[in-house]
This record gives structure tokens, sequence and C-alpha cells, in this order.
């Protein structure tokens, strides 16, 4: 196979070919850029081979292909492709996130792993590093390694790569005018709305060897979904505070911007508008504030790993909001660093220079302490932010009360915290005209043990003692 058919092989992703096709690839054999492995069950081959092809010019592995060329299939379960992804993302270094896939051949499933070249060499399989010499995946020797890491040592973020399926076509004029109109207004652009569109996306730096870069496409693009099935953003109403029951859900596509809009707007339906009287005025307010909502779903959608087979997703409860990005925070920042002053580290360096051009974003790494900040002054308790299942997962809290707590309390605190959650604040006679039953003296030591446990805060003194959630 000469190089110009390795090139396409690695930039047509299977997902447009048909199952004859497939075959016949197939059937070609094995190649530099085509691997066949007849089980699942060789981790560690799969493993080196995905090495391999990151630190050389990519390539795909078909699993439940004999080295023949004969159709063996696997054993797909519900998960199989989901835990593959993980051990794939866990024994790689760095990170390696292939999309997976799964094909049905003369009655057989198998799976097909494509893996990009890398920008970051040398990717290391648990901690040996691996080429690719025409059919087969060797180790690579000190001295190779330390070259791969000297020629990749000027990064290439993904937002910066050509998209190669992508042309001028596929971007949207009217959302680059848009764009520039907004820019301009905000940051004072200096890129005339009517500058011919290819002249404004090189300005824009979204523009590669005179090809749309995949932040281009995500920005600007007439249909993102198409090339990036994956750049979607999901937004869940749930019943309750557990997500089993959807009482809404919308899955939001189009270009970032849009979906960012879109979201936004999900959340003024579902959450509630109160008012309150100040002297003669009446103030409306969201029982989160908009303002660090939009932050987190700006920050979510600007930094989310896109190479991921996930999406930005929005969760709505009774007693609290989350935002869930896709993938963790970048290097080398940590959960504890958000809740202070911390260094601007962009995934996506691209994306996120648009947005601060359209003043979405500030890009001086002070967006979670903004978002601290507003939650305080709304009268709620401090979000929390946790990696889980390896993505950054935002939570506004109504209240510092989540299920857990509440299982460990008896049934009259558990009352009692419900009581709260609608009158704001509950005194020791509140809670004793609900259990007459019960001493004022094992009412008092309800209420004082929420207090120790940080539930809820003590305010007044002696008759005018009350408790409110902390």
């Amino acid at each position: 196979m000469g190089t110009k058919s390795i090139k396409r092989i690695t930039v047509i992703p299977l997902a447009d070919m048909n199952q004859e096709q497939l075959k016949d690839l197939i059937q070609k054999g094995e190649s530099e850029v085509i691997e066949f492995k007849g089980s699942l069950k060789l981790h560690n081959s799969i493993g080196e081979a995905i090495s391999a092809f990151s630190n050389s010019k990519g390539g795909i592995i078909l699993i439940g292909i004999e080295d023949s060329g004969k159709i063996s299939g696997v054993d797909l379960g519900n998960n199989t492709l989901e835990k593959l992804a993980n051990r794939i993302k866990l024994d790689t270094d760095p990170s390696i996130y292939p999309k997976i896939s799964s094909y049905k051949l003369d009655g057989k499933d198998i799976i097909v792993i494509e893996i990009e070249e890398c920008h970051e060499k040398p990717v290391f399989y648990k901690d040996k590093a691996y080429k690719r010499v025409g059919k087969s995946t060797h180790r690579l020797k000190a001295s190779e390694m330390r070259k791969l890491a000297k020629n990749s040592g000027s990064k290439i973020y993904w937002d910066e790569q050509i998209c190669e399926r992508a042309t001028l076509d596929d971007i949207d004029e009217d959302k680059v005018r848009e764009f520039l109109k907004t820019a301009k207004l905000k940051r004072s652009l200096d890129i005339d709305p009517e500058t011919p569109i290819k002249e404004s996306l090189s300005r824009l730096d979204v523009l590669k060897e005179e090809k749309p870069t995949n932040a281009c496409v995500l920005l600007f693009g007439k249909n993102p979904q198409r090339l990036f099935l994956q750049a979607e953003t999901r937004c869940a109403r749930f019943k309750g505070t557990k997500p089993i029951t959807f009482i809404d859900m919308k899955v939001f596509d189009g270009d970032l911007i849009e979906q960012r809009e879109d979201s936004i707007e999900f959340v003024k339906e579902h959450i509630r508008m109160e008012a309150e009287i100040k002297g003669t005025e009446r103030i409306e307010k969201w029982e989160y504030p908009i303002e660090a909502i939009r932050e987190a779903i700006t920050n979510a959608i600007c930094h989310r790993d896109y190479k991921i087979a996930s999406n930005v997703q929005i969760r709505i409860f009774d007693d609290r909001l989350e935002i869930w990005g896709c993938g963790p925070l970048p290097e080398p920042l940590t959960v504890e660093d958000l809740k202070k002053e911390h260094r601007s580290i962009l995934r996506n360096p691209l994306i996120g220079r648009c947005l601060f051009l359209a003043k979405f974003i500030e890009k001086w790494g002070t967006g979670t302490n903004r978002i601290i900040e507003k939650c305080l002054e709304h009268g709620l308790p401090e979000p929390l932010f946790e990696e889980t299942s390896g993505s950054l997962v935002v939570t506004f809290r109504k209240y510092k009360v989540d299920e857990e707590i509440l299982d460990e309390l008896n049934h009259r605190q558990k009352k009692a915290v419900n009581y709260l959650k609608e009158h704001k604040s509950i005194k020791s006679g509140d809670l004793q005209k609900l259990f007459p039953e019960v001493s004022q003296e094992t009412i008092r030591k309800d209420l004082k043990d929420l207090t120790n446990r940080g539930i809820t805060k003590k305010t007044g003194s002696k008759r005018g003692t009350e408790y409110i959630l902390a």
C-alpha cells in the first residue's frame, strides 16, 4: 500500500464506510496503518499498537479479525466499548481517547479503534513506548524516544489542527460576520465584518494552510455535528434528587455559541424566579445566580476535551444543578486550585480566544472565583468542584444537605430540614408543634446536632433563637 492510500485511510472515518467497503479494507490485509486483533483478551498487544499508531501516522485496529483476515467476531456486552475506552485512557500516557465503534459483518460483531497521530510524543503504554514498522509494532529505544520528544516539543492543540474533512463550504459566512460584529463591539476587534470570509478567518487564526481548523468548524460550521457528532450539549430536568425520571430533556447541537445560548435558556425554563419586596421596590431573583450558571456552562463548552465521545451535560434536580464537562482539568490544575487565584490553562486556545473576543470569558483564571462569589452573594453555599468519572463537575446547591447527609439524620431532623426549605427559618417551638409527643430537651438536641453538622446556623438569642440553613 502506497503513501497516498495510507493517508486516505487515516483521515476518512470508518463511519463513512459501508459494510462492503469495510470488507474490502479487511481483504487488503494488515499494513502500516491497519492492525488485526482476533480477541479483546489481547490487552497488551492492543495497547502496544495504540502507542505505535499514536507515535506515527495514526491507524486503525480491527478487533474480531484474525491475522489471516478471517472474521471471528467478539462478544459485545452493554459496556464493552466504554470499558475498552477507559482501559486505553488509563494505560496510556499521555492519555489517548480514540474513536471506538462496533460493526456487524457476516452476522458477527467487530470493534474498530481509530487512532490519530498524537502531537505530544512519545505516547507510552504501561511505561513503554512503541513505533510502527511496516506491519509490525516495535518497542522504541531510548534514543528514539528522545528524538520524538524533541521533535514534538512545540505542542499543537486539538482545536488548532486542520479538520481534514472540512472545506470553506462548511463554514457559515453569516455566523462569521455576526461574530465579528460582536467582537468589534465587545473587544474593539480590528476586523471589519465585511472583510472577505477567508481573510477574516485567517486573521482570527482559525484557518491553517487555507483549510478550516477544528475550532473553525465548531464555532462557525453550518453543521458541526456532521464532522463532530460528540460536540453536543445535553440538558435534563429530573424529578426529585436522582437522575432517574425525566421531566424534560433536550439535546442541543449547532455551533458552540448556539449551544451556549440554548443551554442557558433551558436552565431559565426549569428554575424558579422569585420576587422580593425591598422597601417599595419589587426585585425579581432567580433561585440560582444566572451569571454563575452562564460562566460555568461557557467554561464547560470552552474547556471540554472534544476527542472524548461524550457530551457536556446540564442536570437540574429539586435540590441542585450540575454541569458536567468532558475530561479532567488540564494539568497541572487541581480542583482545589479552582477555589483560589490560578493560572488560565486552556485546553482549546483557539476556541478560548474567540469566546474571549465575544466577551463570553475573561481568560485570566478568574471564572471559577466569580462563580463562587456570585453564589455567596446570592445567599447560596459555595458550589462544589469535583472530578467524577474523569470529568469536571460543578454543582450548584440550594443547601448543603444532600441525600447522603439526610440518611444520617433522624426523622425529626429530616422534617426540620424540609420545614427550613419551605419556611427559611425554624424555632424549637415550630419543631415542637410538629412532634408534640417529644420533650423540649430532645427537640433542642436535634436542632443543636443539625448546627454541629454544619447543616444549620443559629441566629438570635433566648426566645428569639431560630435556625436557618447554612
